[in-house]
């Protein structure tokens, strides 16, 4: 997760016009943007199924769950419940994507990827 991260980020320009006339970068971008996403919501169902916790037929419901229980902050759950949704646009909505709306899940929402990392970690530590 934080390799796919990195990817992005060393490949993002620092606009979305250059984005949007760069090819190459989207589908990079959208790449690594989506295996970002899948390693979170696994490692998130891991928890659950490792604490022996039912897990939620959603991905959008494990961050939820999560946050229910304390493992992650509630609005961290939110913001990872929403973009499990735009990781579904990207996994079966790929040929209409808005790509204006990937350059700014791109530039501004890796941290909460990060975030969710960096908090099952410390918490694994406990």
């Amino acid at each position: 997760m934080r390799d796919a991260c990195a990817r992005v980020e060393s490949v993002l320009p620092t606009t979305a016009d250059a984005f949007l006339t760069d090819r190459t970068t989207r589908e990079i971008v959208v790449l690594n943007v989506f295996v970002a996403l899948q390693e979170c919501m696994s490692l998130g169902t891991h928890w659950l199924a490792d604490a022996g916790l039912d897990v939620p037929q959603t991905y959008g419901d494990v961050f939820r769950r999560l946050g229910d229980r304390g493992v992650i902050p509630v609005d961290l759950a939110g913001r990872l419940a929403a973009a499990s949704g735009f990781h579904n646009l990207l996994a079966h909505q790929y040929g209409v994507l808005d790509w204006k709306r990937v350059y700014t899940v791109a530039s501004e929402h890796l941290d909460d990827l990060l975030r969710f990392c960096d908090t099952l970690a410390s918490r694994a530590l406990e």
